[in-house]
Protein backbone atom coordinates (compact mmCIF):
# COMPACT_ATOMS: atom_id res chain seq x y z
CA UNK A 1 0.00 0.00 0.00
CA UNK A 2 2.81 2.45 0.82
CA UNK A 3 3.83 1.67 -3.04
CA UNK A 4 0.38 3.22 -3.99
CA UNK A 5 -0.09 6.39 -1.77
CA UNK A 6 3.97 7.32 -3.01
CA UNK A 7 2.91 6.87 -6.52
CA UNK A 8 0.17 9.24 -5.62
CA UNK A 9 2.46 11.68 -4.00
CA UNK A 10 4.91 11.70 -6.60
CA UNK A 11 3.19 12.51 -9.65
CA UNK A 12 3.80 15.41 -11.58
CA UNK A 13 2.99 16.82 -15.15
CA UNK A 14 6.04 17.61 -17.12
CA UNK A 15 5.69 20.43 -19.90
CA UNK A 16 4.33 18.81 -23.19
CA UNK A 17 7.91 19.84 -24.78
CA UNK A 18 9.63 18.52 -22.60
CA UNK A 19 7.56 14.90 -23.28
CA UNK A 20 10.54 12.76 -25.63
CA UNK A 21 10.50 9.06 -26.72
CA UNK A 22 10.40 6.52 -26.14
CA UNK A 23 6.56 6.52 -26.08
CA UNK A 24 4.58 3.73 -24.41
CA UNK A 25 4.76 0.66 -26.29
CA UNK A 26 2.08 -0.87 -28.10
CA UNK A 27 1.64 -3.39 -24.86
CA UNK A 28 1.79 -0.25 -22.46
CA UNK A 29 -0.84 1.44 -24.30
CA UNK A 30 -3.10 -1.55 -24.00
CA UNK A 31 -2.26 -1.65 -19.98
CA UNK A 32 -3.19 2.47 -20.13
CA UNK A 33 -6.06 2.31 -21.73
CA UNK A 34 -7.54 -0.69 -19.64
CA UNK A 35 -6.37 1.34 -16.19
CA UNK A 36 -8.20 4.00 -17.44
CA UNK A 37 -11.50 2.56 -18.25
CA UNK A 38 -11.60 1.58 -14.54
CA UNK A 39 -13.45 4.12 -13.38
CA UNK A 40 -16.50 5.08 -11.39
CA UNK A 41 -19.17 4.30 -14.49
CA UNK A 42 -22.67 4.72 -12.67
CA UNK A 43 -24.68 2.56 -14.93
CA UNK A 44 -22.20 0.94 -17.03
CA UNK A 45 -22.59 3.16 -20.14
CA UNK A 46 -18.92 3.78 -20.50
CA UNK A 47 -19.74 7.65 -21.43
CA UNK A 48 -16.39 8.01 -22.83
CA UNK A 49 -14.03 6.79 -25.73
CA UNK A 50 -9.79 6.85 -26.16
CA UNK A 51 -8.30 8.57 -29.74
CA UNK A 52 -5.09 7.11 -29.98
CA UNK A 53 -3.48 9.58 -31.94
CA UNK A 54 -0.24 8.14 -33.34
CA UNK A 55 2.98 9.73 -34.57
CA UNK A 56 2.23 9.40 -38.38
CA UNK A 57 -1.58 10.44 -37.97
CA UNK A 58 -1.14 13.39 -35.99
CA UNK A 59 1.42 14.89 -38.65
CA UNK A 60 -0.50 15.83 -41.21
CA UNK A 61 -3.25 16.48 -38.50
CA UNK A 62 -0.85 19.21 -36.95
CA UNK A 63 -0.78 20.84 -40.33
CA UNK A 64 -4.68 20.87 -40.44
CA UNK A 65 -4.51 22.67 -37.22
CA UNK A 66 -1.71 24.95 -37.96
CA UNK A 67 -4.25 26.30 -41.05
CA UNK A 68 -7.16 26.43 -38.39
CA UNK A 69 -5.42 28.76 -36.14
CA UNK A 70 -4.09 31.09 -38.63
CA UNK A 71 -7.41 31.42 -39.72
CA UNK A 72 -8.93 32.24 -36.49
CA UNK A 73 -5.93 33.86 -35.56
CA UNK A 74 -3.85 36.34 -38.82
CA UNK A 75 -1.79 38.40 -36.25
CA UNK A 76 0.09 35.03 -34.95
CA UNK A 77 3.67 34.73 -35.55
CA UNK A 78 5.42 32.17 -37.03
CA UNK A 79 6.50 31.17 -33.78
CA UNK A 80 2.98 31.27 -32.08
CA UNK A 81 1.21 28.71 -34.57
CA UNK A 82 4.41 26.25 -34.54
CA UNK A 83 4.11 26.35 -30.44
CA UNK A 84 0.06 25.80 -30.80
CA UNK A 85 0.86 22.75 -33.61
CA UNK A 86 3.72 21.73 -32.12
CA UNK A 87 2.01 19.63 -29.35
CA UNK A 88 0.41 17.46 -31.46
CA UNK A 89 2.91 17.17 -33.80
CA UNK A 90 5.90 16.69 -31.53
CA UNK A 91 4.65 14.68 -28.52
CA UNK A 92 5.57 10.68 -28.71
CA UNK A 93 2.20 9.98 -27.98
CA UNK A 94 -1.47 11.27 -27.59
CA UNK A 95 -4.51 9.90 -26.08
CA UNK A 96 -7.57 12.02 -26.92
CA UNK A 97 -10.58 11.45 -24.03
CA UNK A 98 -13.75 12.04 -25.54
CA UNK A 99 -17.14 12.50 -23.25
CA UNK A 100 -19.94 10.85 -24.73
CA UNK A 101 -22.23 11.79 -21.81
CA UNK A 102 -25.70 12.71 -22.70
CA UNK A 103 -29.49 12.72 -21.17
CA UNK A 104 -30.06 9.44 -19.41
CA UNK A 105 -33.63 8.68 -17.12
CA UNK A 106 -31.06 7.25 -14.08
CA UNK A 107 -27.78 8.55 -14.34
CA UNK A 108 -27.26 11.96 -14.63
CA UNK A 109 -25.14 13.39 -17.36
CA UNK A 110 -22.99 15.34 -14.58
CA UNK A 111 -21.94 12.00 -13.41
CA UNK A 112 -21.20 11.02 -16.80
CA UNK A 113 -18.93 13.65 -17.24
CA UNK A 114 -16.97 13.45 -14.23
CA UNK A 115 -16.26 9.78 -15.61
CA UNK A 116 -14.32 11.36 -18.25
CA UNK A 117 -12.10 13.05 -16.12
CA UNK A 118 -11.43 10.31 -14.27
CA UNK A 119 -10.81 8.34 -16.94
CA UNK A 120 -8.23 11.42 -17.99
CA UNK A 121 -7.00 11.04 -14.77
CA UNK A 122 -6.52 6.95 -14.46
CA UNK A 123 -4.36 7.47 -17.75
CA UNK A 124 -2.26 10.09 -16.21
CA UNK A 125 -1.21 8.33 -13.12
CA UNK A 126 -0.83 5.34 -14.99
CA UNK A 127 1.18 6.22 -17.60
CA UNK A 128 3.54 7.78 -14.26
CA UNK A 129 3.22 4.10 -12.71
CA UNK A 130 4.89 2.61 -15.82
CA UNK A 131 7.70 5.09 -15.39
CA UNK A 132 6.14 7.92 -18.34
CA UNK A 133 5.25 11.36 -17.76
CA UNK A 134 1.58 12.96 -18.79
CA UNK A 135 0.50 15.69 -19.01
CA UNK A 136 -3.33 16.72 -19.51
CA UNK A 137 -4.54 19.62 -21.59
CA UNK A 138 -7.70 20.77 -23.80
CA UNK A 139 -6.68 23.89 -25.32
CA UNK A 140 -8.36 25.83 -28.17
CA UNK A 141 -8.61 22.34 -30.73
CA UNK A 142 -10.64 20.60 -28.00
CA UNK A 143 -13.05 23.95 -28.54
CA UNK A 144 -13.18 24.36 -32.80
CA UNK A 145 -15.65 22.66 -34.60
CA UNK A 146 -13.39 22.54 -37.00
CA UNK A 147 -10.70 20.53 -35.40
CA UNK A 148 -12.77 18.32 -33.59
CA UNK A 149 -14.55 17.20 -37.29
CA UNK A 150 -10.79 16.68 -37.85
CA UNK A 151 -10.44 14.03 -35.22
CA UNK A 152 -13.80 12.88 -35.76
CA UNK A 153 -15.66 14.09 -32.97
CA UNK A 154 -19.33 14.05 -33.27
CA UNK A 155 -21.54 17.31 -32.18
CA UNK A 156 -22.43 15.49 -28.67
CA UNK A 157 -19.63 14.84 -27.77
CA UNK A 158 -17.11 16.76 -26.23
CA UNK A 159 -13.33 16.79 -25.51
CA UNK A 160 -12.61 16.13 -22.04
CA UNK A 161 -8.83 15.91 -22.33
CA UNK A 162 -6.29 15.09 -24.79
CA UNK A 163 -3.28 13.00 -22.79
CA UNK A 164 0.02 13.70 -24.03
CA UNK A 165 2.52 11.18 -22.91
CA UNK A 166 6.60 10.22 -23.20
CA UNK A 167 9.35 10.04 -20.98
CA UNK A 168 10.30 13.49 -19.22
CA UNK A 169 13.50 14.64 -20.55
CA UNK A 170 14.34 15.54 -16.63
CA UNK A 171 13.75 14.90 -13.07
CA UNK A 172 10.19 16.89 -12.49
CA UNK A 173 10.05 19.44 -9.40
CA UNK A 174 6.75 19.90 -7.40
CA UNK A 175 5.06 23.08 -7.61
CA UNK A 176 3.47 24.81 -4.84
CA UNK A 177 0.17 22.49 -3.73
CA UNK A 178 -2.53 23.83 -2.02
CA UNK A 179 -2.36 23.92 2.26
CA UNK A 180 -5.08 22.17 3.84
CA UNK A 181 -6.79 24.29 5.98
CA UNK A 182 -7.06 26.57 3.10
CA UNK A 183 -9.13 24.16 0.97
CA UNK A 184 -10.73 22.05 3.49
CA UNK A 185 -14.30 22.29 5.55
CA UNK A 186 -15.38 20.07 8.34
CA UNK A 187 -18.61 20.16 9.30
Amino acid sequence: MKDAINLLKTRRSPRIPDLTEPAPSEAELETLLTIASRVPDHGKLAPWRFLVLSKQGRASLADSLAACFRADHPEATPDQIEKEVSRFRDSPLVVGVVSRAAPHVKIPEWEQVLSAGAACMNLVTAAHALGYGANWVTGWAAYDRRCLDLLKIAPDERVAGFIHIGTPIAALEDRPRPKLDEIVTRL
